[in-house]
């Protein structure tokens, strides 16, 4: 009789715990009448070499977020009643499920041996997203190079379309979208923009959409990432532009015959850039080109001419892909050609100057010199004159 007693002890037991853990592994399907749809359907376990059902009774989000983990079908889209799937055979094996929502199986949760409490009519079901593909990026363009200002028309294509979903455009190392847009029903692409580009925004962008359940409180899943797409974004900024040529030229003049240079500068640099030296004249404009091999370049004019007057101005170039870039015109520098003038050149007149004052000086010291010389020669020469006339008498008076 003890014996007994200790066996049933013992059953009794066993049962509990059984209860709340099956010791055999069980297997998760879902079943569905309809063909092609392996992630939606009446959920089944195989529990003690059979297969059955779970009853309803407890069945929420959490389980069936579970069941489409489990058998790798993306995220939980709906949790019909598994008569909608059709009529099931076999037993209710389990119910009261219980899952946290984190498990990778259903036969990880805690539940109960139904015991004849529910009948098929409760069967749970689970309709699931599948395993979501990943959606297509592209870009409206046939262009990958930007200017700062500019916007870029990504495309965001999604082969899924049973519920409403946001798309989200990422850019590669950042956590947060920079673009969300939310799509119509049944809608499978959109267009993410993205606005008033600046040099942060160059580098790798993909895209990914977002499913929402049918029922309000569930959870929404990511589907993969896309491809990646990268764009270059470049900042051209408007040239300076100065000139040197000889120190006695007047500002803006060149004398004829002699030399004189124009720098352009500008940063940053790109790869394959060059600047471009416009002369603008009368009966036309003249091009010079130089790469951008620094910041800052000089076109050097050897021999000035009339042909080298007018108005220059400089332009930042550069080629990226198949897109050129060409900066804004820099402030217009005007250069006049000037012949050489020998009565009006400052070394001439400088010489005129010189000669002129030290004539004048000259004859200055001569006049001076001149009546100086008068008024001391007119006393001596008069007491001459007299002494000759008083010589002159005394000798006649003699003779007689």
């Amino acid at each position: 009789m003890s014996r007994i007693l200790l066996g049933l002890v013992m059953l009794g037991c066993n049962v509990a715990v059984e209860d709340v853990h099956a010791f055999d592994n069980p297997i998760t399907r879902l079943v569905n009448d309809r063909q092609g749809e392996r992630c939606s359907g009446r959920v089944e376990v195989h529990h003690g070499h059979q297969w059955g059902t779970v009853c309803q009774q407890g069945w929420d989000l959490e389980d069936a977020a579970v069941v489409c983990r489990e058998l790798n079908c993306g995220f939980v889209l709906d949790i019909p009643s598994g008569a909608r799937f059709g009529r099931a055979g076999g037993e209710v094996l389990w119910r009261d499920v219980k899952c946290s929502g984190d498990e990778f199986a259903l036969d990880l949760c805690e539940r109960t041996l139904n015991d004849d409490v529910c009948t098929h009519s409760e069967d749970a079901g689970v309709e699931c997203t599948g395993k979501l593909p990943a959606p297509t990026l592209s870009i409206q363009s046939r262009f990958y190079a930007y200017s700062t200002g500019e916007a870029v028309h990504f495309k965001c294509t999604a082969p899924y379309w049973q519920s409403v979903i946001d798309f989200h455009l990422y850019k590669r190392g950042v956590d947060t979208p920079l673009v969300t847009q939310r799509a119509d029903p049944r809608q499978m692409m959109v267009d993410l923009t993205l606005s008033d580009l600046e040099i942060s925004h160059q580098g790798s962008y993909s895209c990914l959409y977002r499913i929402h359940s049918k029922l309000g409180n569930s959870p929404s899943g990511n589907s993969p990432h896309s491809n990646f797409i990268n764009i270059t974004v470049l900042e051209i900024h408007t040239p300076q532009i100065w000139y040197n040529t000889s120190p006695e030229a007047r500002p803006g003049w060149v004398t004829r015959g002699h030399g004189f240079n124009v720098s352009c500068s500008t940063q940053p640099q790109y790869p394959g850039g060059s600047f471009q030296l416009r002369l603008i004249r009368p009966n036309g404009t003249v091009r010079h080109s130089l790469p951008a091999l620094a910041p800052s370049v000089t076109f050097t004019f050897s021999n000035a001419q009339s042909n080298n007057e007018g108005y220059y101005c400089c332009l930042y170039k550069v080629q990226t892909g198949e897109r050129t870039f060409i900066s804004r015109e820099s402030q217009p520098l005007p250069i006049s050609i000037r012949e050489v003038d020998p009565v009006m050149s400052p070394v001439v007149i400088s010489l005129l100057v010189s000669g002129l004052t030290f004539v004048v000086a000259t004859c200055a010291i001569l006049i001076v010199a001149k009546v100086y010389c008068k008024r001391v020669r007119k006393p001596i020469e008069l007491e001459r004159e007299s002494r000759t006339c008083v010589d002159n008498t005394y000798i006649a008076l003699t003779i007689k």
